[in-house]
């Protein structure tokens, strides 16, 4: 999909993505990760992927094998509509702010404390990208 490379996101910043889910989407993934191999947040909203519906998967990616997945409640994501995902890094965790002003947090499990890769994969059209 698309991989935005050398805008570095740090502990005490907020990345903000805003984006269409394509009509037809089973499911997109916003990936942030210190380098290409290892990411430290994987969020996948999950219309209808990997045998789960209306579901938002977290986990992170480290020295070649997956953690334990997070799945926060609620799915306020709807195909062919505008999201807006906001992500504050603290050197403990991630929080997410999700369009319909829910939160939830995710551990910074490996205590990163900047990310250069920031990776999205899936049926999405982003429209903007802001570290703040």
């Amino acid at each position: 999909m698309g991989t935005v490379k050398n805008m570095f996101f740090s502990v005490g910043q907020t990345l903000t993505v805003v984006g269409v889910a394509k009509p037809d989407a089973t499911n997109f993934e916003v990936n942030i990760g210190p380098n290409e191999q290892d990411i430290i947040l994987h969020f996948n909203p999950r219309f209808n992927a990997h045998g789960d519906e209306n579901a938002v998967v977290c986990n992170s990616f480290e020295g070649g094998s997956w953690c334990e997945e997070v799945r926060p409640d609620g799915f306020p994501f709807q195909q062919g509509e505008e999201f807006k995902i906001a992500i504050e890094f603290t050197p403990a965790e991630f929080i997410v702010s999700l369009t319909d002003g829910s939160t939830f947090s995710f551990p910074n499990r490996t205590g990163a404390e900047t990310c250069s890769v920031i990776r999205f994969n899936g049926e999405v059209n982003i429209r903007s990208v802001e570290i703040k």
